[in-house]
This record gives C-alpha cells, sequence and structure tokens, in this order.
C-alpha cells in the first residue's frame, strides 16, 4: 500500500507541475482562436484537437487543471480552517457551547449543501468577469463545505481536552484560549491534514458539477467543470475520442488524492 501511495503521490505531483507552468508547455494561450481550424483533430499542432470554437483543448485542458488545482486546495484550507476553529472550540470547551456548535453542524450537514450552493450561485450575477467568477465560486465551495470536517475536529478536541498535558497548562494558569492554541490545536494536525486531504477531492467534483451546469468559472477562462461541459456534444467526443481527455485527468487526479491517504486517516 506505501507503494501504491508513493506513485499516487508522484503521478499527482507531475500532474500539478506540468498545470502550474502551463505557459512553458502550452502551444496557444487558453483564449486564442485558431477559426480556420475549428473542431480540429488531434496534430502535431493541437495536440487534443481544437473545440468549436477553434481553441487549443491541450492548452486549455493545462490551464484549467491549474485553476481547479489550486485553488481547490484553497477553498479545502478555508473550509478546514473554519472546521478548526469551530470544531477545535466546540471540543475543547465542551457543554452548551459544544450543543449548540453540534447543532448548527448537523443542521449544515442535513442540508443538500450541493444544492445550497447551486441556489446561491445561481442567485448572483452570470456575467461577472471570469475571475470573480473563479473567486466566488471556490470561496462558496470553502464557506458551505466545512461541517464534516468540524464533526472530526471536535471529537479529536474533545479527546484532549481532559488529558494531563492540558490539565497541567490549566493548572500553570495559562488561558484557555491559549491552552487552546498552543496545545490543542497543534495535536489535532493529522485529523486536520486530513480532512484537508480528504475536502480538495471532493471541491475538485464540485466545480465540475457546477460548471457542467454553466454555473462555475465563467468563459473564457478554463476549469475542469467548463471542460467537461464541452463533452455535451457527443458527435464531437465521437470524432475526436480525445476530448474526454479531461474527464480522465479529472478520474486520475481524484484517484490520487483517494489513494494519498491511509485508511486510518479515512477514519480518524
Amino acid at each position: 500500500m506505501n507503494t501504491i501511495r508513493q506513485i499516487a503521490a508522484v503521478l499527482l505531483g507531475i500532474i500539478f507541475l506540468a498545470t502550474l507552468f502551463a505557459g512553458a508547455f502550452a502551444p496557444a494561450p487558453y483564449a486564442k482562436q485558431f477559426r480556420e481550424s475549428p473542431n480540429a483533430s488531434p496534430s502535431r499542432m493541437h495536440l487534443l484537437g481544437t473545440d468549436e470554437l477553434g481553441r487549443d483543448l491541450f492548452s486549455r485542458l493545462l490551464y484549467g487543471s491549474r485553476v481547479s488545482l489550486l485553488l481547490a486546495p484553497a477553498a479545502a484550507l478555508l473550509a478546514t480552517s473554519i472546521a478548526a476553529l469551530v470544531g477545535g472550540l466546540a471540543g475543547y470547551a465542551g457543554g452548551w457551547l459544544e450543543r449548540i456548535a453540534m447543532a448548527g453542524t448537523d443542521l449544515s450537514m442535513s442540508l443538500p449543501w450541493l444544492f445550497l450552493l447551486l441556489t446561491v450561485r445561481a442567485v448572483l450575477p452570470l456575467n461577472v468577469p471570469p475571475a470573480a467568477s473563479l473567486l466566488i465560486t471556490f470561496a462558496l465551495l470553502g464557506l458551505f463545505g466545512w461541517a464534516a470536517s468540524a464533526r472530526v475536529i471536535c471529537a479529536g478536541a474533545r479527546s484532549l481536552r481532559n488529558s494531563d498535558f492540558v490539565l497541567q497548562a490549566k493548572a500553570c494558569g495559562c488561558p484557555s484560549l491559549r491552552v487552546l492554541a498552543r496545545h490543542v490545536l497543534p495535536n489535532l494536525r493529522p485529523a486536520l491534514f486530513a480532512q484537508l486531504l480528504i475536502s480538495i477531492p471532493v471541491f475538485i467534483l464540485t466545480e465540475a458539477n457546477l460548471g457542467i451546469l454553466g454555473l462555475g468559472v465563467s468563459e473564457p477562462l478554463p476549469s475542469w467543470g467548463g471542460l467537461l461541459r464541452g463533452l455535451e456534444n457527443w458527435g464531437a467526443v465521437q470524432a475526436n475520442p480525445w476530448r474526454l481527455a479531461p474527464l480522465l485527468l479529472l478520474l486520475i487526479v481524484v484517484s490520487c488524492f483517494q489513494l494519498i491517504l491511509p485508511r486510518e486517516d479515512f477514519a480518524a
């Protein structure tokens, strides 16, 4: 299993570096249109062909993957930070504060948050600039995706609440917030890291769902969701099966994230 995890981590690192330096590998800018060759087949000039607007699909795949692979971790970091604050404080304080925080968490988890996310995103203007739509999409993912992680962090903080080193810190007169920040949360780093890694593929898939519905990152900026939306034209896919490359790359990336974490981290 360790070998499989190492292979997955190396493959994920290669994909990340290739997309991070997309400008060096992409044969053309992601928005450039080759009007003389729309829906072109793969060639030396266009490795994956072009879309209906004549844009190079390989370039759009690199830039779109970079968008998702950079901002999904940012959204996961935001969600994990909120979970650490809510879950850590609730688990450490206990009592009525924990009951209220966990009731709010349960309420958030009981809601179909994907549909709530769709509703909120649909209410927002659709004609916003691409950069603004990018920030809005992933900010919403981070703000709505913290609840499940908060329960895990709360359980971990609760188990540390009466540990020897916490009781000793309290006996020495350390303020409660200092004990939480200096002793409890640092000991929850493995759980926080696991929740961060779990959240990244979830947010990648959620952005893909939003993009397929036309509520994700707006054109001409590519993302995995926007690239997958191009698969609606099944005739073009049959004529050029390489259009399935975004779907295959998405499956590879999500599978690699799932393989990186050992089973015990998922159970934590």
